[in-house]
């Protein structure tokens, strides 16, 4: 892909701005793109630019609009124009979800268990017509099944409106909770609700309890937490006794009950928060199971009784291998998740004998978790199960036998023969001696000559692993030659809690040294040569992009940022953007700590673009975003094109109507997908057609 001199880049302006901090000056030349009004974006300069930015993307690509609509066409071939959900049975009813031909965006149906017709209780491409972008941000069935709430978002800020429908007669009541956030529990008598809403800074600071028939304004506060570090997220116990609210940050929690019977009753309080200490729970009978880290980074579980909850007692204890990632308490049996030496694990454990056993998959390396598995007795179990080279498959574990039924496998119309694919696991070395795991697919046929190309894709913070799952998308890079790599590098928790903390807070660069030194032990093993390499990352991963680049541009020949979080010190600086708060204990509060704003300042992307060759690059945002806020790619590109010293491709594309997520819709979001793949495989050199 060249740039035609008659598409000239948009080049924004520069506006004398700076700050001084802890005795350091930051100039900040591109603050302007910052609008004073945000989240509402008006001023017209800063929209000219982007638009500007977003016409010059559309003429570079114009010449690969043929490629572009061929890998769209590639993708959605995979995809299943009729599909539906496994059906899963919920007290008296059976619920799914199916698309029609076509659909982007799926019809949710009922039955009753014994028998009947069925009825769709959400119709989405309804919901969405008119809209250029459609979320549905959740739905729950109050118990007695004749209310669903449900809620939308319609321009990508996830900013919800939340309704109740009356599905005998399909009618929306009065009813509804603007700003809604993530989390609604029906009462037992289906007669309120609690929920979270956001407030102006996009935080979930307070539960609220709405009773059906009262305006919004009228609901009740039920706790309202006062750490401006600390938010407020809502769950229920799979006995579906208890709702819970979990208070905290990335390290740090608390949790109180309150009985579903009664939403009036004062909350309990489990264990006062303790620095540094993260616990979750289930309850059974009158027992709390909980899962902590106070004794041991991979989580050890204790038990205590509803009357003493913070008195608790050792059932299961942390382990350096085991790595306990959450637990269900049925009726009749718990169920851990977990990960042993970063492979996946599901253990299963006897009550009153504890008494375990693990289920077995038939392969080496595969991600499986719990499914939907609403009610509290089970007789099976539903799984999710994928690897690298299996797709997503849909099973049934039988308690009594052991037998796992396949109830669905991944359909894909085109075509997909799995042994023509191969899938390792790799160990690369770290500068620092640490062994960082990699995830490698790539056809039968690939040959490590150090001829063919490498797409790696990471994210490396806040304990979140990237499985080695399966792509159907991912199939048109391994098609053409590529073979594609999940970096599981450290900030992530892919090998327990301690890899989580070994990428944050001031051990932050190992995340992306660890990137970098996974491509150069890929390129050496002789996956690609320096330059051949495409990475990707999004959010805290398009961090991870721009750090990458910074510190070894030479190793990529083609790198996509997703809504990158690139303008770190500046962010962490701003106590009234969204999340900033909350952030602190991931990346340091550089407000008041002169060394957190020093290290910042040492690797936040945006401020160590220096005069030197940078690969080509493909940045997106969101105008909606209030994850990552669309100025910080706006800065980085602008800055890129001011001090970078090559001619490589250099992009912005800004989703006007979206947020952090992109597109929505099952087909529509593949153009953005296939526009990445198009970027690299132009970049690259290796345009032709899929086989």
């Amino acid at each position: 892909m060249s740039n035609d001199p008659k598409n000239k880049p948009p080049i924004a302006k520069r506006v004398p701005h700076s700050f001084t901090r802890h005795g350091i000056t930051i100039e900040d030349p591109y603050a302007w793109l910052r609008d004073p009004g945000y989240p509402e974006v008006k001023d017209p300069d800063i929209l000219a630019y982007l638009d500007a930015e977003n016409a010059y993307f559309e003429s570079v690509m114009a010449p690969h609009r043929d490629l572009v609509d061929s890998v769209v066409a590639e993708m959605k071939g995979r995809i299943k124009d009729d599909d539906a959900s496994v059906p899963q049975k919920d007290g008296a009813y059976v619920y799914w979800y199916a698309f029609d031909a076509g659909a982007e965006y799926p019809k949710w149906f009922r039955r009753k268990f014994v028998g009947g017709a069925d009825e769709i209780i959400i119709d989405e491409p309804a919901l969405a017509e008119g809209h250029d972008y459609f979320r549905l941000g959740g739905h729950a069935v109050s118990p007695d099944g004749r209310l669903l709430a449900y809620a939308i978002d319609t321009n990508g800020s996830e900013r919800y409106v939340l309704k109740v429908r009356d599905l005998a007669t399909g009618q929306d009541l009065p009813d509804t909770i603007e700003n809604w956030r993530y989390g609604l529990i029906w009462a037992a008598d289906s007669k309120s609700f609690l929920y979270t809403d956001a407030d102006e800074h996009w935080r979930s600071k307070v539960v609220w309890h709405h009773r059906l028939g009262d305006p919004q304004s009228a609901d009740r506060e039920i706790y309202r937490e006062p750490d401006p570090m600390f938010t407020v997220s809502l769950g229920r116990t799979q006995s579906r006794r208890f709702a819970t609210f979990s208070t905290g940050d990335h390290t740090t929690n608390e949790i109180r009950l309150i009985p579903l019977a009664d939403f009036t009753a004062e909350p309990i309080l489990v264990s006062p928060r303790v620095a540094g200490r993260l616990y979750d729970l289930d309850e059974r009978e009158g027992t709390l199971y909980i899962r902590s880290n106070d004794t041991h980074l991979n989580f050890r579980v204790v038990t205590a009784s509803i009357d003493a909850p913070g008195q608790w007692k050792e059932i299961i204890p942390g382990s350096e291998r085991h790595y306990i990632l959450g637990l269900t308490t049925f009726e009749n049996l718990m169920v851990i998740e977990e990960r042993i030496d970063g492979l996946s694990q599901i253990r299963l454990r006897d009550y009153a004998t504890g008494a375990e056993r693990y289920i077995a998959f038939p392969e080496a390396s595969y991600v499986a978790s719990l499914g939907s598995n609403p009610e509290y007795k089970v007789e099976r179990l539903r799984l999710n199960y994928q690897s690298m080279v299996t797709p997503n498959t849909v099973y049934d574990y039988h308690l009594t036998d052991g037998r796992l039924e396949v109830l669905k496998v991944r359909d894909i119309p085109s075509g997909y023969d799995a042994s023509q694919y191969v899938t390792e696991r790799l160990l690369a070395p770290a500068r620092d001696g640490v062994m960082v795991p990699v995830s490698v697919v790539y056809r039968r046929d690939f040959v490590k000559d150090g001829k063919g190309l490498l797409h790696i894709y990471g994210y490396g913070a806040y304990g979140h692993a990237i499985p080695p799952g399966f792509s159907t998308n991912r199939l048109s890079l391994l098609d053409r030659g590529f073979a594609c790599a999940i970096a599981h590098i450290r900030g992530g928790d892919d090998l327990g809690f301690g890899w989580y903390l070994d990428g944050k807070l001031d051990k932050r660069t190992n995340s992306f040294n660890d990137f970098v030194d996974v491509t150069r032990h890929l390129i050496a093993q002789g996956f690609a040569a320096p330059g051949r390499v495409a990475a990707a990352g999004g959010s805290a991963g398009g961090e991870l992009m721009g750090a990458i680049v910074n510190q070894a541009p030479e190793l990529y020949g083609a790198i996509a940022a997703h809504v990158p979080f690139v303008d770190v010190l500046n962010t962490m600086l701003d106590e009234t953007l969204p999340l900033t708060p909350g952030e602190w204990s991931e990346w340091g509060n550089p407000i008041t700590d002169k060394a957190a704003f020093e290290y910042i300042l040492s690797y936040s992307p945006y401020d160590n673009v220096s005069a030197q060759a940078y690969p080509a690059m493909l940045v997106t945002a969101g105008l909606n975003d209030p994850r990552v806020t669309y100025w910080e790619p706006a800065k980085w590109v602008a800055k890129l094109r001011a001090t970078k010293t090559d001619s490589n491709t250099l992009l912005l594309k800004t989703n006007m109507g979206a947020g952090h997520g992109g597109k929505s819709g099952r087909y529509t979001a593949l153009e953005e997908a296939a526009e990445e793949y198009v970027f690299f495989l132009t970049q690259l050199g290796a345009s032709r057609a899929s086989s």
